[in-house]
Formats: structure tokens, C-alpha cells, sequence
């Protein structure tokens, strides 16, 4: 996705631009943000749609509200965003909130929880169902506000430079992955890593990690994972899809006024269906393209995948039984899950099994 897609009038914009014009007169104030992103500027589909997030809420307010954009580094690491927020250095920040599972693991629900709710699911749950507020009340405890901003579709399970065959194969692995699968991981033997996007690839390149999942085909490409490592996994079950967005400080949050407020969900609703179009359209290409280049394909045994299900809810059970902040959520999320499940399973499940199983057989 180019930065240019970004500005094209989607229904919700020229919505939003209608409505809000009017509203805004020479007193409106100005205010000027500073917005700091966990993703580099080489993975274009996240980073494009942010540039064009901070161009379309300038739009939006007819410039009174500017938010400049910083890279991972220029202002603080990758994984200290949220800090960032927290304490005053930046007004807002782009990140996903399951790289702060070292916080409280009540982070991970608005990112994704392994053998979670899909793409569609967890956007039905966090806008319809109560994982918005729910999170957000939990947010709240760490001075924050927080607005999705991004979906990426299932993920693959990423690049490995041996074969995995059982469950044996995993002991001892040095593997970067992200938020509550690393501890489901280590239950499984893995010694999981935690490491920014801009790092992931001299780790593997050194033999410092033997793996790495990251996002899928587009940007593991634009890494060059392929070079360092031969054989790549799916599905990753740890992110049945991932879901990022902004962290907004809580004071400057409440301060915005209301239109600036409108116009910043607005931009971020738009960046987010542009992000997973993103995805969507451009993965399959680039998986082609990498097995054009030597990539090996590979599933995980299904015997491994069935042992991590049992690990993780095992673990969630555990979490939920000591930490009464992450049963509130972990509760409603699991209830939500087994009320829209069914209806997945007969109508989405049934037909794209068939679809594809017929694609299958005829492109041969």
C-alpha cells in the first residue's frame, strides 16, 4: 500500500469531512502532537497508513490539529512506546499492546491471545462487544487511552532454520516472539526472545535466535527473513490474527476537543481497514515470490499445534485464577468467542473449506 492510497475519499471520510467542516472556526485551537511508532518506516503497509493517519486527522480539523510522526528510535526504542505515553514524553503512540506482557499479561487481549479470535472476530468483539471498554478500563490504570488502528489477518508461524517435526524439535529453540506466546512457547521448550522489527534480522543472521515469526509474507519479505532462515511455518496459531493502534495519554486524551477526538478515531478507522487491505492484497503475491526464491513451506505437525491449544488455555486458566484484571477480560473474551464460534464454524468454515478444497483441485 503507497502513502498516496491513503488520502483517496473512502465513505467514511468524505462522511467525516462533511461533518466536521463546518465546525471549525478560526478560534478552534491549535495543537500539535507528537506521535511515535513500534514499527519501522521499511514496513510500508503499517507505516504508510500511519503517515497517512496523521495527514487525514490534519485534514479532517482543516490543519488546527497536527500530529507529527516518529520512527522506533527517534525518540524512544520500539518497545518503549507505551512508557513513552505514560509519561508525558509524547502525547501518543502506535504500538501493539501485547509487547507489554511483561507488565501485566492483561496487555495481550487487545493485540491477540494464541488460539485466539480472528481477524473479523476480534473487531466484532472490541467495537460491538465490550473489548474496547473493557480494555480501556484496564488502560486507564497505566494513564492511557486507547484507539485501534490496524488488523493484519491471520499470521504466519514464521522462519526456521530446521525442520520442526514434534514437539522434541522445539526444546532448546531461541525463537523471537511476541506477548503471551513466548510463555506458551516456553512451556513447550522453546527459550523465547524479545526483539524489535529492526533487530530481527542480524539476530538471525548471527545464529544470536535459530527463528523468528514476525507478521506474514509482505513484510517478513521486505526483512529479508528469507536470506537467514529456509523454512517457513503456518499457520502461526498464536496470532489468529493481531490487532495494533495508538496509545494516547489520558490527560491529553480528555482535553482534545470533541471534534479533534472524532476526527483522530475517524483517521484510525480509516488506517485500519487500509492496513488489512494491505495485507490482504498484497500476501499472496509475496509468498509466491518467496518460494519462487527457495522458501520451504512447511505445516506445524498437528501433534505440536493440539499440545500448545492445551498448554495455552491451561495457562490462561492459570492467569485468570491470580490476576483478577485479566479474568475480567479473560472472561467476557471467552464468552464472546463461544457465542460467535458456531456461527463461524457453519457458515464462514463450511464455505471457505469448500472453496478451497475446489481451487485446490482445479489449479493443479
Amino acid at each position: 500500500m503507497k502513502r498516496r492510497a491513503f488520502a483517496r475519499s473512502t465513505a467514511l471520510g468524505a462522511l467525516a469531512s462533511t461533518v466536521a467542516a463546518p465546525a471549525f472556526a478560526q478560534s478552534s485551537p491549535a495543537v500539535n502532537w507528537r506521535l511515535v511508532s513500534s514499527f519501522p518506516k521499511t514496513l510500508t503497509i503499517s507505516y504508510d497508513a500511519c503517515v497517512g493517519f496523521v495527514k487525514r486527522v490534519a485534514e479532517l480539523t482543516e490543519g488546527r490539529f497536527q500530529i507529527k510522526l516518529f520512527g522506533p528510535g527517534e525518540i524512544v526504542p520500539a518497545f518503549q512506546v507505551l512508557d513513552a505515553v505514560q509519561n508525558g514524553t509524547v502525547e501518543a503512540g502506535f504500538t501493539a499492546s501485547y509487547f507489554y506482557v511483561g507488565k501485566d499479561p492483561t496487555f495481550g487481549f487487545a493485540t491477540a491471545l494464541p488460539f485466539g479470535l480472528n481477524t473479523r472476530q476480534q473487531n466484532a468483539w472490541m467495537l460491538r462487544g465490550d473489548g474496547l471498554r473493557l480494555n480501556n478500563e484496564f488502560f486507564r490504570a497505566y494513564n492511557v487511552s486507547y484507539v485501534p488502528m490496524g488488523l493484519t489477518g491471520a499470521q504466519m508461524g514464521g522462519w526456521f532454520r530446521k525442520e520442526i517435526k514434534s514437539r522434541e524439535d522445539l526444546k532448546g529453540l531461541k525463537m523471537r516472539i511476541g506477548g503471551l506466546a513466548g510463555e506458551i512457547m516456553s512451556r513447550l521448550g522453546v527459550i523465547p526472545q524479545s526483539i524489535p522489527a529492526g533487530d530481527v534480522y542480524p539476530s538471525l543472521e548471527r545464529g544470536s535466535i535459530d527463528a523468528v515469526e514476525y507478521v506474514g509474507p509482505f513484510d517478513d519479505e521486505q526483512l529479508g527473513l528469507h536470506r537467514v532462515a529456509k523454512y517457513y511455518y503456518y499457520p502461526g496459531w498464536w496470532e489468529g490474527s493481531v490487532q495494533v493502534g495508538n496509545f494516547v495519554g489520558l490527560e491529553k486524551w480528555n482535553a482534545l476537543p470533541p471534534l479533534y477526538r472524532a476526527a483522530f478515531v475517524a483517521a484510525a478507522t480509516e488506517a485500519q481497514d487500509l492496513i488489512l487491505a494491505g495485507y490482504d492484497a498484497l500476501n499472496g503475491a509475496a509468498l509466491r515470490r518467496l518460494v519462487a526464491k527457495g522458501t520451504e513451506l512447511r505445516p506445524f505437525p498437528r501433534e505440536v499445534m493440539v499440545q500448545a491449544y492445551e498448554v495455552a488455555f491451561a495457562y490462561y486458566d492459570e492467569l485468570a485464577a491470580k490476576n483478577d484484571k485479566f479474568k475480567t477480560i479473560y472472561d467476557n473474551w471467552k464468552a464472546f468467542g463461544a457465542d460467535v464460534l458456531p456461527w463461524y464454524q457453519l457458515a464462514e468454515g463450511t464455505y471457505d473449506n469448500f472453496v478451497y478444497a475446489e481451487y485446490s483441485k482445479r489449479n493443479r
